[in-house]
């Protein structure tokens, strides 16, 4: 069967149970169809590049698929009928990627980054504002 990732924006306002629960409606829409779901990654609560029917944030949820076509177009009618999804966008992939996806592992890099700081983060490599001010008199 054709391998597929689907990634869907759910509504800012939504709680995570409520997420969780619409990727669990995915999963079962395209066990239905005689598909499988390899992976689900849940991406959390990202800023939006723009807003999006009045939405600054979105809920980011990926899911690595194993399906066939009918399955897919079946998800995203599914999706499209749902108010709480706002966006959503399905490619065609050659081979899953093994392990995290490449935004979980942004987010542990940036967790040991700000670890290996302390826990608030150095502020050193900020410029200092009276350096600023002695050059101004």
């Amino acid at each position: 069967m054709p391998l597929y990732e689907h990634v869907f924006l759910a509504r800012q306002d939504l709680a995570q149970a409520q997420v969780d629960a619409l990727a669990e409606n995915a999963t079962k829409i395209i066990e239905e169809n005689k598909g499988k779901v390899v992976k689900t990654e849940t991406w959390g609560l990202r800023s939006l590049a723009y807003r999006i029917a009045k939405n600054r944030k979105a809920h980011y949820v990926m899911l690595d698929l194993d399906a066939p076509a009918p399955a897919i177009a079946e998800l995203e009618r599914q999706s499209n009928i749902n108010e709480d999804i706002i966006r959503y966008l399905t490619i065609k992939v050659d081979a899953h990627e093994k392990g995290p996806s490449a935004m979980m592992r942004r987010g542990e890099k940036e967790r040991e980054r700000r670890s290996d700081r302390g826990e608030r983060g150095d502020r050193d490599d900020r410029p200092s504002f009276r350096a600023r001010e002695e050059e101004v008199e």
